[in-house]
């Protein structure tokens, strides 16, 4: 561990330990006025650690966001009229078309003969289920008013903490199972097919059973604006310890959780209700295995990434354990931080570079 965090460790325990000795002294020279006191103070401070931070009106001018229907255009693709079709969907999508057909479907966006071909076969395929999916991804997201209403709510706070940050365009594809979220040039890209519920029967084919807990309608919002956060609050940090990739991210969830103030803390981790509690009541053993193996200072990518990727669970820590941990604890080192910190504004946080100075001032401590 680096001097400087072990340094600050010494410190917290020797102020811990003298607090303690002087309210022991305290409470057995006071008696019971002085213990009644004591509890009055303590739980002004927990709940002045707690008490929600307002960063922004509770009413703001809508920021308008209409997704952009490439799905619907897609299934009007005959295959008796293929080539007229595909001709009409580079009319009207000059910029995506060429995209989705390289990404998605693996063909030259040239080769529209072999694209004519390809594409209702695509559509309409009962060997792997896409028939059966597309037709349910239409009536699924038949009206996205109301998506386009939570996603206009949202962005409308972005942008009132970002007001540099441009807003995206939201379009939505048939992926063929092939990917949830991608970007393009302007925007974000949503494969709708990949959120028809957890339970879909076709998903146990393609994905494991630990994607499936965000693969819902509801979880489109938050995976929409979490990729474009990522992508415009970029990684900063001149190291590659896991302490700054976890306090990265954690920002960025800790941004996230704001957002959507309405929504519980597991939804946007993409937890269950029973993954977010196995974390909290195991905070503090999974706070010192990190402490006791000194991996928040280690820059082995194996290390990296059993901490931040996506799995059934974290290796580094638990099987039990549901996988992202270090994403998690990082949210949790965010979310003391500003707790702290009340002076720092969220454009402040998200510039900090020094996930050191972050760790020290945010005096975690489970």
């Amino acid at each position: 561990m680096p001097a400087r965090a072990e340094e600050w460790g010494k410190r917290m325990s020797a102020r811990a330990e003298e607090w303690g000795k002087r309210m022991s002294a305290r409470i057995a020279e006071g008696g019971r006025v002085v213990s009644l006191c004591i509890a009055a103070m303590i739980a002004v401070i927990m709940s002045g650690c707690h008490k929600e931070r307002r960063y922004y009106p509770s009413r703001l001018p809508s920021e308008a966001v209409s997704i952009v229907r490439f799905d619907n255009a897609l299934m009007n693709v005959r295959e008796e009229s293929a080539r007229d079709d595909i001709r009409l969907l580079y009319e009207q999508f000059p910029d995506f078309m060429p995209v989705f057909t390289e990404n998605i479907l693996g063909i030259p966006s040239s080769d529209t003969a072999y694209l004519a071909e390809q594409l209702p076969k695509f559509l309409n395929d009962t060997l792997y289920g896409f028939a059966a999916t597309n037709k349910l991804e239409q009536e699924t997201f038949g009206d996205v008013s109301q998506l386009e209403e939570r996603l206009s709510e949202v962005f409308a706070r972005l942008k009132y903490l970002f007001p540099d940050m441009e807003l995206p365009e939201v379009y939505f594809f048939i992926s063929g199972f092939n990917a949830s979220v991608f970007f393009i040039e302007d925007g974000v890209a949503i494969g709708a097919d990949m959120y028809l519920g957890s339970d879909y029967e076709y998903y146990n084919r393609v994905v494991y059973d630990y994607q499936k807990t965000t693969m819902r309608p509801e979880c489109i919002p938050v995976d929409v604006v979490s990729a474009w956060l990522f992508r415009n609050i970029p990684y900063t940090a001149n190291k590659n310890r896991l302490l700054d990739h976890i306090i990265y991210r954690g920002k960025i969830m800790y941004l996230l959780s704001v957002l959507f103030k309405e929504d519980a803390d597991y939804e946007v981790m993409g937890y269950t209700k029973e993954q977010w509690e196995w974390c909290l009541h195991y905070e503090r053993a999974i706070w010192n295995r990190l402490m006791d193996r000194r991996d928040l200072f280690k820059t082995e990518q194996r290390l990296l990434t059993s901490y931040i990727n996506d799995g059934p669970f974290t290796s580094e820590i638990s099987q039990e354990s549901p996988g992202r941990l270090g994403t998690w604890v990082g949210w949790r080192i965010a979310e003391s931080y500003m707790e702290h910190n009340p002076q720092v504004s969220m454009q402040e946080l998200m510039a900090e570079p020094d996930a050191q100075k972050i760790l020290e001032e945010s005096y975690y401590k489970p």
